[in-house]
């Protein structure tokens, strides 16, 4: 028998990877249950306010892994051109290894439901607020004075995601390595 924070956790993990890749009106949870091998009481049982739970919270927790990601990347590097070309190579990566299939995990649920779901896209709003004081507090390590670092970092945050956008369309991630070259000379 299954734990149940195990199958909590496989659910998650699941939305996660289908919301990603289908956005959330293309994913439905009998898909979810399906793929996630999880019994079909389970799903209401650890998400009691359904889809919309399930997606905010896959959301923050996708967005919690790729932060760390970025904030290993970026607290590794020695200068900023550096850190912002881990930055775009962990996007073009991430990119690459789907076949384009799977662009950012917060951006695909973001597009779509903002404007209808306040719980989504609260969660969409923290993990992007977390990945800009990432990105910022990277900037002040590299010499970036403090009143340049927020709206720098918000500069480079918006901009990768729109790189992240126009690289899954064009099936071509050069446009990303661009965008973060051009960044890094601005710091």
């Amino acid at each position: 028998m299954t734990p149940r924070g195990e199958t909590r956790e496989r659910v998650l993990r699941t939305a996660a990877e289908l919301f990603q890749r289908q956005g959330y009106h293309g994913t439905g949870l009998n898909q979810v249950l399906a793929e996630s091998g999880a019994p079909k009481g389970s799903l209401y049982f650890h998400f009691p306010d359904g889809k919309e739970q399930l997606a905010s919270e896959s959301v923050a927790r996708s967005g919690r892994a790729v932060g760390e990601a970025l904030a290993g990347a970026l607290v590794a590097a020695p200068d900023g051109r550096a850190g912002l070309a881990a930055l775009g190579d962990h996007f073009a990566n991430a990119l690459l290894e789907s076949g384009f299939a799977e662009g950012c995990p917060v951006a695909t649920v973001a597009l779509e439901t903002a404007a209808e779901s306040e719980t989504i896209r609260a969660a969409c709003d923290g993990t992007y607020a977390e990945w800009q004081d990432g990105i910022a507090a990277a900037l002040r390590g590299w010499g970036v004075p403090d009143e340049r670092a927020d709206p720098l970092a918000a500069l480079v945050l918006s901009s990768v995601q729109g790189a992240v956008m126009l690289a899954r369309v064009r099936r071509d991630v050069s446009v990303i390595h661009e965008v973060t070259r051009q960044l890094g000379d601005l710091i």
